[in-house]
């Protein structure tokens, strides 16, 4: 497991969807950028999230991070936290 300094935020994606619900092929050619992931490690300046939480965070201010399922964003990166009904 990695820690996260700081003000970092480690979030890991979901797998990346092949086919849309009704069938269609989604084409792997072009940018397909995730958004939504789960906080699996915070820095110690992280304040807003916690380990567990599913966040929606910024397209363009992700960092790859240690596998391809993982990425590292600042906390004032993260836009939101969704909170499941």
């Amino acid at each position: 497991m990695i820690q996260a300094v700081m003000d970092r935020v480690f979030i890991k994606l979901p797998p990346q969807k092949e086919t849309t619900d009704g069938g269609i092929f989604i084409s792997t050619d072009g940018p397909n950028r995730r958004t939504i992931g789960e906080v699996i490690s915070v820095g110690e300046k992280v304040h807003s999230v916690k380990v567990g939480d599913r966040v929606f965070f910024h397209i363009f201010d992700d960092l790859p991070g240690p596998s391809e399922d993982i990425v590292v964003v600042r906390e004032n990166s993260i836009l939101g936290v969704i909170e499941d009904e």
